[in-house]
């Protein structure tokens, strides 16, 4: 097992890319606090690790909040002892024009999508300061580097995350914290689901559009995006750090 006896927190763990990496996670052998502000999807994927033989707690968290993330670590470290994985991956999905975009929205995107994975590094840090081969990883996007159509919120904040991840690796190292990014392309997720349903489109068709850009021809799926996960926070990228892990199917090619 790749992460035997690692004890990691995945933030948005209740869903999609994070419940794929909190179930792969803990088949490796890594204990798995899955930090979710909905409850019942958060429990839902703990019972799924454990029913499995996994070892997996469910807490509370609201990221953009900083006191509900103090609250989360220290539960956290109650159960778990200490923290040698953090996978970022909560994240607020705000789309539109900038002339649609209200206050409000830009305190969401951001609060969620970077200050809730600054208020994560920030307090767990000690934690994984203490074993000197800790792994930060963060969920960006293909987003954090191209522009979309009526996506402005949604991709400046996914590319705030790429210079996140490039500064926390350069101020990070000498603690030999590891910090990096999966950049995802079309996954197939319910966040996915509901972008769809807010365009008014026919479901089938289009999981097939979103796909025909990549090289591949489809939609990624969640697992997919967890296997790079566990590569970057198993050992085999003990010399990985400050990078983007590109996941897309050849998307960005050209």
């Amino acid at each position: 097992m790749r992460l035997r006896n690692r004890n990691a927190i995945v933030t948005g763990g209740g869903n999609g890319i994070g419940r794929a990496i909190a179930c792969l996670f803990a088949e490796e052998g890594a204990n798995v606090i899955v930090a979710d502000i909905e409850q019942d999807a958060g429990k839902e994927t703990v019972d799924l690790i454990n029913s499995n033989n996994g070892n997996s707690f469910y807490i509370p968290v609201d990221t953009s909040n900083e006191e509900s993330v103090k609250n989360m670590m220290k539960n956290a470290l109650s159960k778990i002892a200490e923290v040698n994985i953090l996978v970022n991956n909560a994240a607020a999905f705000v789309f539109g024009k900038i002339e649609n975009i209200e206050i409000k929205d830009w305190e969401k995107v951001l609060g969620v999508n970077v200050i809730g994975y600054a208020n994560c590094v920030k307090h767990s840090l000690d934690s994984l300061k203490k074993n000197n081969d800790s792994s930060i990883i963060n969920i960006a996007s293909v987003s954090s580097f191209i522009a979309q159509p009526e996506f402005v919120p949604y991709n400046t904040s996914k590319g705030a995350v790429i210079q996140l991840t490039r500064c926390l690796a350069m101020d990070l190292a000498e603690y030999n914290i590891r910090v990096n990014s999966i950049c995802p392309g079309s996954i197939r997720t319910r966040a996915t689901d509901k972008h769809i349903k807010s365009l008014g489109l026919n479901p089938d068709e289009a999981y097939k559009e979103f796909g025909q850009d990549a090289l591949l021809k489809r939609m990624g799926d969640p697992k997919e995006i967890a296997y790079g996960a566990l590569f970057l926070a198993s050992k085999e990228s003990s010399y990985v750090t400050g990078t983007q892990l590109v996941i897309d199917g050849g998307l960005m090619i050209d």
